[in-house]
């Protein structure tokens, strides 16, 4: 695994993509990684829908990035940015944080990947990409925007978490181990950051409707519904809401949360 301490640096010659990218004390900017999949997009348009110009991220679903930026605009949000980029690549990690101009009033980390399967089935390849992904880019991400936020004293982190990263998962150890990895990162880097005025916080994701659940038989989906108090699964809008709770003036004094939305699956 390539070095990665200190690999993302800001710096005055940093290129801008768009001036429309700077938010300001009316039209406060978020930027949201993987917002090409369900929730990513739920959450573009829900912070669009509450006044937010916003920088999207994607890696490889340009079409879903496309669709993301379409939506956010009928939903009465400006022209989002869209950037391009592989998390799992340092040098491709450095160019998302110089092609976003300014600091971010909301950060939120939502790249992930599932990984499902017996621990032993994992080689060093699969490791090295999950803590890439799964950690070190949010990790490096927040980093590169730290100095602007402290400098102004507010900022908003949220990461999107998952119920395994509380409870851990059979058959989903390396999935489970990077989620609650980001867990108690975000209850560390919450006491460290509080006293500046940032609020550092995490939304832990059940059962929503996903692609990422397309995997699982009806068998299997009907098995894991009967176990939900809530009788169903979540819905990307409903984690969207959740962080657009997080993201907002009312959550000034909740920090180092992981907010669960699981319909009491897990409480």
């Amino acid at each position: 695994m390539q070095p990665w301490p200190n690999i993302l640096k800001r710096t005055p010659s940093t290129a801008s993509v768009l001036s429309s990218q700077k938010g300001t004390a009316d039209v406060p900017l978020a930027f949201v990684t993987g917002a090409s999949g369900a929730i990513g997009q739920a959450i573009a348009v829900t912070l669009a829908q509450k006044g937010y110009s916003l920088v999207l991220h994607y890696n490889r679903n340009k079409e879903g990035a496309l669709k993301t930026a379409e939506r956010a605009v009928l939903a009465g949000g400006s022209e989002p940015v869209l950037i391009q980029g592989d998390l799992t690549d340092p040098e491709s990690l450095r160019d998302i944080s110089e092609k976003v101009r300014g600091t971010p009033d909301v950060i939120v980390h939502n790249s992930g990947k599932s990984y499902t399967g017996l621990v032993q089935d994992f080689g060093q390849k699969d490791l090295e990409q999950a803590l890439q992904l799964g950690l070190i880019a949010p990790y490096q991400i927040t980093n590169a925007f730290l100095p602007g936020m402290l400098s102004r004293k507010s900022g908003k982190i949220i990461v999107i978490s998952s119920v395994w990263g509380l409870t851990g998962a059979s058959c989903e150890v390396l999935y489970s181990m990077i989620k609650g990895g980001l867990n108690s990162y975000v209850k560390a880097l919450a006491k460290e950051l509080g006293p500046s005025g940032i609020q550092v916080n995490g939304v832990a994701p059940g059962l929503i409707s996903t692609a990422m659940n397309d995997g699982l038989t009806q068998e299997e989906s009907a098995a894991l519904v009967e176990d939900i108090p809530a009788g169903r699964p979540g819905t990307p809008e409903e984690v969207a809401e959740a962080v657009s709770y997080l993201a907002s003036p009312g959550a000034a004094y909740v920090s180092g949360h992981i907010l669960s939305v699981n319909g009491a699956w897990h409480c």
